[in-house]
């Protein structure tokens, strides 16, 4: 029997990179799936590619306005769900010194108190005894110059899942947090990054070495451990995290 089957997932960022791996895995293993993001034809192209399990909603986490309306939204898909996966994030990094306040408010906006009340919004539609995974990283555990508000974003998503796990204790509902290493997706582009092509080289060659298995993970091995937070696989785990890093934050 499929790990998924007859349930109803929600992954907000599902349109590209973990999210979308993630979305793809999770209908293979009998799941519906609803995606968010917010580029609405990015959002379609991926429904088109996932198939008829699949439906979108345009959704900005760095917009309140569209977050206030997540809930009306998915329940004029479906009545309820029984897992959500918060995926929708940034990665930019840069110094103390040239830190904007304007960058400041994106990453923390985006990461984690888009992450929030998405959360809220779509609690009351989840199933009693579901699931919430947070896609968080091992920049919570781990020293890099550049990464002090990124890796402080992520650092909350972890703690959200210890206190959050606590308050949803009535409810049997388990939230737990994948921390990856360096995965190979659409995030690690020296556009997205806002550095040079130069930059983005070297910064990929000095991870590469503190990666003790020698490259870059896939998309496709997180989801397969967002799959296992989600299903009952995991039915006795919550308030936990699983780094999925290759060794780098533990060797």
């Amino acid at each position: 029997m499929k790990k998924l089957a007859g349930k109803t997932a929600i992954i907000t960022g599902g349109n590209s990179g973990i999210g979308l791996a993630t979305a793809a895995e999770f209908i293979a293993q009998g799941a519906k799936v609803i995606i968010t993001g917010r580029n609405e034809h990015a959002i379609n192209e991926a429904v088109k590619l996932l198939g008829n399990q699949a439906q979108g909603i345009v959704s900005d986490a760095n917009k309140m306005t569209d977050i206030a309306t997540l809930g009306a939204s998915v329940k004029a898909l479906t009545e309820h769900i029984d897992i959500v996966v918060i995926n929708a994030g940034i990665g930019k990094f840069n110094s103390l010194e040239q830190m904007t306040e304007e960058m400041y408010d994106e990453i923390m906006t985006i990461n984690f108190k888009g992450a929030y009340f998405s959360l809220q919004q779509l609690l009351p539609l989840i199933n009693d005894g579901g699931s919430i995974v947070l896609n968080t990283s091992i920049n919570a555990h781990i020293g890099m110059a550049g990464a002090t508000v990124y890796a402080a974003s992520k650092a909350a998503l972890l703690t959200l899942a210890k206190n959050l796990s606590v308050e949803l204790l009535p409810r049997k509902i388990r939230v737990n947090a994948v921390s990856p290493g360096p995965v190979v997706t659409p995030i690690h582009t020296a556009e997205k990054l806002q550095i040079t092509d130069a930059q983005l080289q070297e910064m990929g060659q000095g991870i590469l070495q503190k990666i003790p298995v020698g490259r870059f993970g896939a998309a496709e091995e997180i989801a397969k451990t967002i799959t296992f937070f989600a299903s009952d696989d995991s039915s006795f785990i919550l308030g936990a995290e699983l780094i999925v890093d290759g060794g780098m934050a533990t060797l």
